[in-house]
């Protein structure tokens, strides 16, 4: 099986600019790719997590991996599915970023002996010069042509800025420069990228007669089409501090049923017999398929040893067991307390609730536990005798606990 069913049979595949070809290419011998990740924060999400599944899929398969930073891109900011223009961040901003993200790149793509390679888009973007560049690369490209694509309609009547529509530019000019570096013949990346990922094609072939494809992978998704990854924090991200693991486990153990399969095909390295086994699962039973999910994804991003720990600790809270021990804890100051604290103080110190009227309607809803009495008023109040004992347990809706003890 080449490397091209071997994403296809997982799910992977969304388009392709040319399908016969990169088959073709794949069964030949060794592809070199790339997929580029923007460092617009200091952490990765579940939706990059996904790419970088089917790199390592590829790399597996023998092909070349080049994984992008993109420190020169990010200073721009791609506009597809914003509404408003991305926020600006400063050089220094974005180095500290990219070096975050290559930290997180380099836990699931295999470096060693050349296997892949790691590059950052400042590297040449930074230095350029404005006309030439114009003269140079931005002539190949049609105005009306870049406004027919999906990435900058949806942005027309928001305001689109001259600044935001060299993005394209900008990314078609880095699949040259790794065609011309790397023999790179082949872009893959996140389905939503499909417009801005077609114009490296025609600038490869204008200024070098060369012939590349890209190909794009298919978005996590919910079975209503919104975007799986968010969660009442915000985005699903793989830096620990910023998703603990027990958080990390526990949104993929409560996936829509429907979604299972296509998650374990999509994000585990079991062998697809094992995927539609769990994934055929009914009823009650496609929780045992959940917890596989759980643990193998979790396991993948934070090691065995925290993916271990968040299914002992899921297991004790729901099975009201004695064994706490690897509940997701966090430590306030004693002197915070200063006798007693209200609960949505506690809450909102703790990153709980984002503000005191979100505590309130929780309560009100009867959706607070603590320490496994629910809590009817929005005044009530904790002492320190009630952190006694190792802590305090809360409990947010059915899926957020949290143990909260003084230092």
């Amino acid at each position: 099986m080449s490397a091209f069913d071997i994403l296809k049979e997982r799910g992977y595949v969304a388009q392709c600019s040319n399908e016969e070809e990169i088959r073709n290419n794949f069964e030949k011998g060794q592809v070199t790719l790339y997929c580029g990740y923007d460092p617009t924060a200091d952490s990765l999400t579940a939706g990059h997590f996904l790419t970088l599944m089917a790199l390592s899929h590829l790399q597996k398969a023998g092909h070349r991996i080049i994984t992008l930073v993109g420190g020169g891109t990010a200073s721009i900011g791609d506009p597809t599915d914003k509404n408003d223009m991305r926020k600006m961040l400063t050089i220094e901003e974005l180095d500290k970023n990219v070096e975050e993200i290559k930290k997180q790149i380099s836990k699931f793509i295999d470096y060693d002996n050349g296997k892949a390679i790691m590059t950052n888009n400042a590297d040449w973007l930074r230095g350029l010069e404005y006309l030439p560049f114009l003269r140079d690369i931005a002539v190949h490209f049609s105005v009306n042509r870049m406004l027919s694509a999906e990435c900058y309609k949806s942005r027309m009547e928001q305001g689109l800025t001259l600044f935001e529509f060299n993005y394209m530019v900008m990314q078609s000019y880095d699949f040259l420069e790794l065609y011309k570096k790397y023999g790179c013949t082949l872009q893959v990346g996140g389905d939503d990228q499909w417009s801005n990922m077609l114009g490296g094609i025609d600038l490869v072939r204008k200024k070098e007669r060369g012939s590349v494809n890209v190909m794009t992978f298919n978005l996590l998704t919910t079975s209503e089409g919104k975007k799986m990854g968010k969660t009442e924090k915000g985005a699903l991200w793989l830096d620990p501090n910023r998703t603990s693991p027990y958080e990390f486990y526990q949104y993929w153990r409560n996936v829509e049923d429907v979604s299972v399969e296509k998650c374990l095909g999509l994000l585990t390295f079991l062998p697809m017999d094992e995927v539609k086994r769990l994934g055929s699962l009914k009823d009650a039973e496609i929780n045992k398929a959940k917890d596989v999910l759980a643990y193998e994804v979790t396991k993948i991003v934070h090691g065995e040893e925290e993916a271990i720990k968040a299914q002992e600790a899921a297991k004790a809270l729901f099975s009201n067991s004695q064994d706490m021990s690897n509940v997701p804890t966090t430590e306030i100051d004693k002197a915070e307390i200063d006798g007693e604290i209200d609960i949505l103080t506690l809450m909102q110190k703790v990153a709980l609730i984002p503000s005191r009227a979100e505590g309130r309607r929780l309560i009100e809803q009867g959706g607070v536990v603590v320490n496994g009495e629910k809590v009817a008023d929005v005044n009530f109040k904790l002492s320190l005798v009630d952190f006694e004992n190792d802590g305090v347990m809360i409990q947010k809706g059915k899926k957020v606990f949290l143990r909260v003890r003084l230092k």
